[in-house]
């Protein structure tokens, strides 16, 4: 893991220094009072834009035939691999050798102390969101966006050095491990009274063609091991309660993959907050609500002495309860950012209309401006225009990011004194309404996640309980494969295809193909995306109903098979015809007499 994580951060020293979109060249003299004329400077742009230079076109070749990806597919492959044995086989190790009443408590204290690890990283990502994607290597005087910008780009290769050391030094301990360890309370092992630990409950829910004659553990080489994997592999699927598991576990991950990746972004465009914010925000309130989660679904497991019946009973509640919160979401968001042509076609008070294509109107339409670029300008009727020339600006002051643009004919009108035809660099900040509902959603997304998590632990215990002991390793790295695989890669395509149907304005490479998208239309961006959410869930709790009644199921013939075994045993002795003595076998029954 450690040497993926160095490997990923490889491209940022290997290729060349990131070069944002603008519309004008912006003039970094200290002294200069009077700038560039962004209206009728952009003749020459347009121009150069239509002819692009041979370094151009040089550049955007090297840039199409670039090789960097395969270091970023490397890395994560090799961190991929390092990671898949420490769940699955980790959790199997904790399960053989402690108590199996207190396995719930041990895994919610694992998953708990797991999400610090996320936490811990969305807090350092937004530190870096901040940091200029090239620090140290360039005048961060000269840069002219901010890092509330949708041009500018953190310093994400810092994030994957700083990992990548911890990830090394933590390692060291996991040399200590013993192969074995002994059982804990193995000398009470015959007394377990609890439902979650009693055998013949975790028997029921194991396939009725494995159920004899395997119950002895013995050593197996690696040759015999490798015989056995189809056949094993066969008997682990023919468990319909793994199976119903796998698939359930694989729509939530679904949901809860694309959820996660695209959430910060759902905060830019509805609530206009800034990349960093939305990564500080979910790493302090919407991880810590998880990991809480996960602590008091093992508590009330064990509190409580949850079966798998029980277990099933709470984590459906959790997935209700979470989808009751998504649903009401929905309710509490802001409108459209107000950007000149894109999202205001008319300006009503000015009586000016906009060409939602082109961007233009009569305002600006002398000004020959490059309609490209997204260079946003900032109004003080709180109106954003894609870029200065669009804004009609005709002088510009000041350098770099503190540049202030002047007598813009598209923001005044003739009554407006000069000083309210001004615009400066970035996009216009939402009002206060929307700040209100903003807190709303935090909310409501805070409390979503700490009943979603409450039903991981019980989830797990479940999975747990529906396996044989000789196939514990092998079915939770199927389970560690398939949801990685089929929950993990496919969620952001298919979010990320189907969001990008929403946007507004598309940014521009350098070679003049179509980039990142720099506007989203907020009200197709959240019905989208929350919408794709609320049918993984519904799908999701369907699932956790057919598993449900599925265990009851075996519930029921578990109970009709103990009362036809003692209705057996009491026959036997009826017939028998001399008296019968009973011996005492279990801890709870040590009060009773002997009887005859």
């Amino acid at each position: 893991m450690a040497a993926g994580s160095f490997i990923v951060a490889l491209p940022h020293f290997l290729q060349g220094r990131y070069k944002y979109e603008t519309s004008m060249s912006h003039n970094t003299q200290v002294n200069s009072t009077e700038n560039s004329l962004p209206c009728l400077s952009n003749h020459s742009l347009t121009e150069k834009d239509e002819i692009p230079d041979i370094a151009a076109i040089q550049a955007c070749e090297q840039a199409i035939g670039s090789s960097m990806w395969i270091y970023v597919f490397l890395g994560n492959m090799l961190r991929g691999i390092g990671e898949t044995p420490s769940m699955p086989l980790g959790i199997s190790y904790l399960d053989d050798f402690s108590r199996q009443e207190n396995t719930p408590f041990y895994l919610a204290c694992i998953y708990t102390t797991g999400m610090l690890g996320p936490m811990i990283g969305f807090m350092l990502g937004s530190f870096l969101a901040k940091t200029y994607v090239d620090i140290g290597f360039v005048d961060l005087d000269s840069i002219t966006i901010t890092y509330k910008d949708s041009r500018w780009v953190g310093a994400w290769w810092l994030g994957f050095l700083v990992t990548g050391t911890m990830i090394l030094l933590s390692s060291i301990p996991f040399f200590f491990l013993p192969k074995s360890l002994p059982k804990q309370g193995e000398e009470d092992s015959s007394n377990k009274s609890t439902e979650l630990a009693s055998f013949p409950e975790q028997e029921n829910f194991l396939p009725d063609e494995n159920r004899d004659g395997e119950d002895k553990e013995k050593t197996v080489t690696f040759r015999e091991m490798v015989k056995d994997f189809i056949p094993s592999l066969k008997r682990l699927f023919r468990n319909s309660i793994y199976s119903l598991i796998i698939l359930t576990n694989l729509v939530v991950v679904n949901g809860f993959v694309g959820m996660i990746t695209f959430t910060p972004k759902f905060m830019e465009q509805i609530y206009g907050q800034t990349a960093s914010r939305a990564n500080f925000l979910i790493g302090i309130m919407n991880l810590p609500a998880v990991a809480l989660g996960f602590i008091t679904g093992g508590f009330v497991l064990k509190r409580f002495k949850l079966g798998v019946v029980g277990a099933a009973r709470l984590s459906i509640a959790a997935s209700l309860g979470s989808f009751c919160m998504l649903s009401l979401q929905g309710f509490f968001h802001c409108d459209n950012a107000e950007v000149a042509g894109l999202t205001v076609v008319y300006q009503g008070y000015r009586q000016v209309s906009y060409n939602s294509s082109t961007l233009l109107s009569p305002c600006n339409m002398g000004c020959s401006c490059s309609l490209k670029h997204w260079d946003p300008v900032c109004a003080y009727n709180g109106m954003t225009y894609a870029s200065p020339c669009l804004a009609g600006c005709q002088t510009s002051t000041g350098k770099g990011k503190a540049m202030v643009f002047h007598n813009c004919t598209c923001i005044g009108t003739s009554m407006t004194s000069a000083a309210n035809m001004s615009a400066v660099l970035g996009q216009c900040s939402r009002g206060t309404e929307c700040d209100s509902q903003f807190k709303i959603y935090m909310a409501l997304s805070v409390l979503g996640a700490f009943i979603s998590a409450c039903g991981g632990t019980p989830g797990y215990i479940i999975l747990l309980r529906s396996i044989k002991p000789d196939l514990k390793s092998l079915a939770l790295g199927m389970q560690t494969l398939i949801i990685r695989t089929l929950g993990g890669i496919p969620p952001p395509i298919y979010f990320g295809a189907l969001i990008d149907r929403t946007c507004l304005k598309w940014g521009t490479k350098q070679c003049g193909g179509r980039g990142a998208c720099r506007l989203y239309d907020s009200n197709a961006f959240r019905l989208t995306f929350l919408g794709l959410i609320f049918g993984l869930y519904i799908l999701a709790n369907m699932l956790w109903g057919v598993l449900y009644i599925k265990i009851l199921k075996r519930q029921k013939k578990l109970a009709l098979r103990e009362q036809a075994k003692e209705n057996g045993v009491e026959g036997n002795r009826l017939s028998n015809g001399h008296a019968n003595i009973s011996i005492v076998k279990h801890k709870e029954d040590s009060n009773n007499e002997s009887s005859i």
